[in-house]
């Protein structure tokens, strides 16, 4: 499984021939100037909430690929009337079958509105499983026992966790996280952007060690495999 990052949320995540990309925040993001947002190509845009810091260059995205763009109800209804041709709609439990694999639409603890204020729905991250892999995509969260229940149903590979405190977890509770969901290995995201999430990177490094726990910090336009 390919993996790159394009900062913030951003996750462009290619399994076999299908390309993932999870909350697409690029061209309004100073630290990802040099990424050709227009150069991307996805098949599905997976959408946790409506935030500007996770929806910016979805509809962008999609019109340039003529991707499905999975999210909330109320997310891919408001996109659908911005002229998003291809659109799922999920809300949190359900869970849909695609030429990949499955996606699984869970329980995130975080508001959800759309750049114009137009309510959001519930905010929801995603299990995603595919034939050789699966993997836990956390969206913005609090910590929540809701975790819990995922490893009842999944056996994840790895986790992407939010780091950066203030309007999510920071690393305690990702780490917390990282246990409840039962993964040694998790990919940090939603830190550095603003000030108000700016993180020591040797500091959450050492408090996922001294865990016991694996934490991958991506640098942005970085592709690793796992």
């Amino acid at each position: 499984m390919e993996i790159t990052y394009y900062g913030q949320s951003c996750f462009l995540i290619q399994t076999g021939e299908h390309r993932l990309l999870f909350d697409p925040f690029i061209s309004p993001n100073e630290l990802a100037s040099q990424i050709d947002v227009d150069s991307i190509k996805a098949d599905y845009i997976l959408l946790s909430h409506g935030h500007g810091d996770h929806v910016a260059d979805a509809e962008r995205i999609a019109k340039n690929n003529n991707a499905t763009l999975i999210a909330t109800f109320e997310i891919a209804s408001w996109f659908g009337d911005k002229g998003v041709e291809k659109t799922h709609p999920m809300n949190i439990g359900g869970k849909v079958t695609l030429p990949f694999g499955t996606v699984k639409m869970v329980n995130a603890i975080h508001s959800s509105s759309l750049p114009d204020g137009t309510y959001g729905g519930s905010a929801a991250g995603f299990v995603v499983e595919t034939e050789n892999q699966a993997f836990y995509f956390a969206g913005d969260t609090a910590l929540t026992y809701d975790m819990k229940l995922i490893p009842e149903q999944f056996d994840l590979d790895f986790a992407l966790l939010p780091i950066g405190d203030n309007f999510t977890m920071d690393i305690h509770d990702a780490v917390l996280a990282a246990d409840f969901v039962q993964v040694d290995k998790f990919i940090g995201m939603h830190y550095d952007t603003f000030p108000y999430i700016k993180v020591d990177h040797d500091e959450v490094k050492e408090v996922a060690q001294m865990a016991e726990k694996e934490l991958i910090l991506m640098e942005i336009g970085q592709t690793i495999n796992l």
